[in-house]
């Protein structure tokens, strides 16, 4: 009978993996929720990256939900105490949802100080994901907005894009090509409305809380693109969104508008997803803007949307998620490669010396990239506030298009707005 008299070295390694739960042998297993199905195959291959330049083993399981059904899913985690995953890539346009109360996010401010990212991120995008002077998550992309145009139609129609400095200049461009053609120039739907307002120095929300701050300027805005769409020269699409993939077949392939207003995301993304024989065929420019009393142009961009990386408060992992975080908003093949590969511009500006993401597109046979860093000092800021969210979709639902399309006047639709956010516990 063989009788072990010491154990074996062998033995003794395998009994302490078996005591930790093999912790050596698997590494780290994190689990991220994420609000888009394209970055599923962007995130597993940064997971993998990150292995291979760090060294250390990472298991990340991505779980990809819909823009909207994500928020909902998490919000259910958050209030039940299951299931919450370790990290969450949320869309700024929820972000509010998940302030009012308790923050259910860890404070990054120390980490992304430390790491240099409060230094090197746009300080127009660290703010978006900022609440009560506590960064609660790092922004991935600058998601500033452009004037995507038809250079082809263009030229025959002989509009020269210098010609689009001012929205005033929109309308003039606007009124000939109707009067002449009958061409309708540009789509919009109701997501530009906040945007328009920071292009104006206001916003949906001041920095105490209150909502519409300066209603002199939001009933202008609305006023004046009504007028453009009265004339048909700013339309809204057939099924109301500019995000719609019949807006892309449809309107966008036939011509029948010129331009369209959207962030990056929306070129890198849509444009190439829902109208690939396209190609070649359009171009970017300076989103229009307003002169001011001092006749210089003002903001000739301003953000709407873009995703940042959270780490929940409920992970029991959160050195090993933020490890992960850092790398990714790092890493020069990680930025490279979500530029790349149709997602976003990124937010961190030492990327933005690489040649990949300034060179010329192959869709738009433009460089993205020269354009946005030119844009990026312009940007304006964003006032957080929990109800943004409300109040942008509110906009956009219930109010903008009934604007555009005439059926109730400008002024009546803010008063319409300001009453339905105060029932719901919206302004002060």
């Amino acid at each position: 009978m063989f009788t072990l008299k010491k154990p074996s070295a062998l033995l003794l390694f395998f009994t302490t993996l078996f005591f930790l739960g093999g912790h050596a042998l698997r590494g780290e297993n994190l689990v991220l929720w994420i609000s888009s199905f394209q970055d599923q195959v962007y995130y597993e291959k940064m997971g993998e990256l990150y292995a291979e330049k760090t060294g250390k083993k990472l298991d990340l399981e991505v779980k990809a939900y819909g823009f909207r059904e994500m928020p909902d899913k998490l919000g259910v985690a958050f209030r039940t105490g299951e299931g919450i995953p370790d990290l969450v890539q949320l869309d700024e346009t929820f972000f509010g949802v998940f302030i009012n109360g308790p923050s259910p996010f860890l404070d990054l401010t120390a980490r992304v100080k430390k790491s240099g990212l409060a230094k090197s991120l746009h300080p127009r995008r660290l703010e978006v994901f900022t609440y009560k002077n506590k960064v609660l998550g790092v922004p991935q992309s600058l998601s500033a907005m452009v004037l995507y145009y038809r250079k082809d139609l263009f030229k025959e129609l002989e509009v020269d894009p210098k010609e689009l400095e001012t929205w005033g200049d929109v309308a003039k461009v606007g009124k000939r090509l109707q009067d002449e053609h009958g061409q309708r120039f540009m789509a919009l739907d109701g997501t530009l409305f906040d945007v328009l307002l920071r292009q104006k120095g206001t916003d949906l929300f001041d920095e105490k809380g209150n909502f519409l701050p300066d209603q002199k300027t939001a009933l202008s805005i609305l006023e004046e693109f009504a007028s453009m769409s009265k004339s048909e020269i700013a339309v809204m699409p057939d099924r109301g969104s500019i995000f719609d993939p019949v807006f892309f077949s449809g309107d966008l392939e036939t011509g029948e508008v010129l331009c369209v207003p959207g962030a990056d995301w929306y070129g890198l993304d849509l444009f190439q997803q829902f109208a690939p024989g396209m190609k070649g065929m359009w171009g970017m420019l300076p989103l229009p803007t307003w002169r001011g009393k001092d006749g210089k142009l003002g903001p000739r961009t301003a953000t709407f949307a873009g995703q940042g990386l959270m780490i929940c408060q409920g992970s029991e992992k959160k050195d090993a998620a933020w490890s992960f975080i850092e790398f990714v908003m790092k890493n020069k093949e990680a930025n490279a490669q979500r530029f790349m590969q149709g997602n976003s511009f990124p937010a961190y500006r030492p990327a933005w010396k690489d040649k990949r993401l300034l060179a010329k597109h192959e869709y738009f046979e433009q460089s993205m990239g020269n354009l946005l860093v030119d844009l990026a000092d312009e940007i304006p800021p964003v006032v957080v506030d929990p109800r943004r969210p409300q109040a942008i979709f509110m906009m956009q639902e219930n109010y903008f298009g009934s604007v555009m399309f005439g059926a109730i006047s400008a002024e009546e639709a803010l008063k319409q707005y300001r009453d339905a956010m105060k029932n719901a516990g919206g302004p002060r």
